[in-house]
C-alpha cells in the first residue's frame, strides 16, 4: 500500500483539476451511519423499509410518518467534518482540486471549507415551504412537532431528492462538466451501486481513476489504483 500511497501523493501534487466523488462512507467517520447498512434497528421501529419512506408517493401519503423517520434517521445536525472533509478542503486551497461531487445530504463539506460542491441529492441544511417557497433553516424541521410548517400554513419540505424525485438538473450538469474536464478523479466512500449518480463515472475522460472503498466495487477493475481501505487511513496520510 505504501507505494501506492506514494504514486496517489504525487497524481495530487501535479493535479490542477480533479475531483473527489463521495458517498456514505466519507460521512460515516464523523459518526453519521451509512444509510444503505440497515439493520434491525430500523424494521424494530418502523413498519416499512427506508427506502419505502423516504420515496416521494410515500412523503405525498403520509408526510406525518416521513417526519418521524426523518428527524430520527437522517437529519444530521451536530456533527463535525472528519479527517477527509478537511484534507479535501485544503487540497482546494492549494488549487489541485476543482470540486467535490457528493451523494451526501449532511453540509459536511461545506462546514470543513469546500467552497465548489455538488450535492446530487440535496440537503438538509436547506428547507423550503411547499406553498409559499420560504426557505427554512434545518432547525425548524427538527424542533417542529410533526408536520412542520410555514407560517402560510405550507408544509416544509426538505431539500433532499427522495426516491421517484428526478436530480437537480443544474447540480446534475456541474457536476458532469467538473468530471469531464478532470485530470485525475478519486473516488471514495461509495459502493458505485446507486444510479444514477454512480453512472457519473463514466464522463471521465481522464487517466487516473482512484477507487478507496473498504469492500470491491462494480469499477475496481477500470482504476489505475484501488484501496481497499478507510478513507480516514488513506487520508490522514495525505
Amino acid at each position: 500500500m505504501k507505494t501506492n500511497l506514494e504514486l496517489l501523493k504525487s497524481w495530487i501534487r501535479e493535479s490542477k483539476s480533479a475531483v473527489f466523488f463521495g458517498g456514505a462512507g466519507v460521512s460515516t467517520e464523523s459518526g453519521i451511519p451509512d444509510f444503505r447498512g440497515v439493520d434491525g434497528l430500523y424494521r424494530q421501529k418502523f413498519e416499512y423499509s427506508p427506502e419505502t419512506i423516504i420515496s416521494h408517493s410515500f412523503f405525498k401519503k403520509d408526510p406525518a410518518y416521513f417526519f418521524r423517520f426523518y428527524r430520527e434517521k437522517m437529519l444530521p445536525l451536530g456533527f463535525e467534518p472528519n479527517i477527509t472533509h478537511r484534507v479535501l478542503a485544503r487540497l482546494e486551497e492549494e488549487f489541485h482540486l476543482a470540486a467535490v461531487v457528493t451523494q451526501n445530504i449532511d453540509g459536511l463539506h461545506q462546514k470543513a471549507g469546500s467552497r465548489r460542491v455538488y450535492e446530487l441529492h440535496g440537503s438538509v441544511l436547506r428547507n423550503y415551504c411547499m406553498k409559499c417557497g420560504k426557505f427554512h433553516p434545518a432547525e425548524t424541521v427538527r424542533d417542529a412537532e410533526g408536520i412542520p410548517l410555514c407560517h402560510c400554513g405550507g408544509i416544509i419540505k426538505p431539500d433532499v431528492v427522495l426516491y421517484e424525485e428526478a436530480l437537480d438538473e443544474k447540480t446534475l450538469m456541474g457536476a458532469v462538466a467538473a468530471i469531464s474536464k478532470a485530470d485525475l478523479l478519486i473516488v471514495g466512500g461509495t459502493s458505485l451501486t446507486v444510479y444514477p449518480a454512480a453512472g457519473l463515472l463514466n464522463y471521465y475522460r481522464g487517466k487516473r481513476l482512484v477507487l478507496i472503498n473498504r469492500d470491491e466495487t462494480p469499477y475496481d477493475g477500470q482504476a489505475d489504483l484501488v484501496f481497499h481501505e478507510s478513507l480516514g487511513t488513506i487520508f490522514s496520510q495525505l
